[in-house]
């Protein structure tokens, strides 16, 4: 078992280390809260095998349908914040993955839902690079969880 690591990955980090790991996870927290669809687009490996499984039970296959839930995110009306804490990296030769916490916010207009989210995340080691092959997000509490789907349903929340 990995040691669970307490400093947050927000995309922000200037890496020191070389753990090649955390720069993938960076990138991706980089490109999610930066809005960044061509840098999310190199965190992803472009397979039909990647599958996202997201906190609202929707489970998208393939880089393409993985890609709208990412453009719909970035281009729309809401601002989303997460960073990535609480967790513990696995690594083993041509694969690892990241299990832990997600904390953030979904803001929209003056509304604002602080979010809470049990997330891991696969990476494959891929054209010599670690690329994201599967990611899975749950919402824990049931009214947290409501409050989250009215939101981004743009019901009144």
């Amino acid at each position: 078992m990995s040691e669970t690591i307490a400093v947050p990955i927000t995309g922000k980090e200037c890496l020191v280390s070389h753990h090649a790991a955390l720069y993938a996870l960076v990138g991706f927290y980089s490109a999610f809260n930066t809005r960044d669809l061509s840098s999310m687009s190199r965190n992803w490996a472009h397979s039909d095998e990647v599958i996202m499984a997201n906190p609202l039970g929707d489970v998208r296959r393939g880089w393409p349908a993985i890609r709208e839930v990412y453009e719909k995110i970035f281009n729309g009306p809401a601002k989303v914040y997460v960073e990535f804490y609480d967790y513990s990296l696995h690594e083993t030769g041509e694969m690892f993955y990241a299990v832990g916490r997600e904390r953030g916010y979904f803001e929209r207009g003056d509304r604002r839902i602080e979010l809470a989210i049990r997330t891991s995340r696969v990476f494959r080691r891929l054209d010599n690079r670690w690329q994201q092959v599967h990611h899975h997000g749950s919402i824990d509490n049931p009214a947290l969880l409501e409050r989250y789907q009215k939101a981004v349903r743009n019901e009144n929340f």
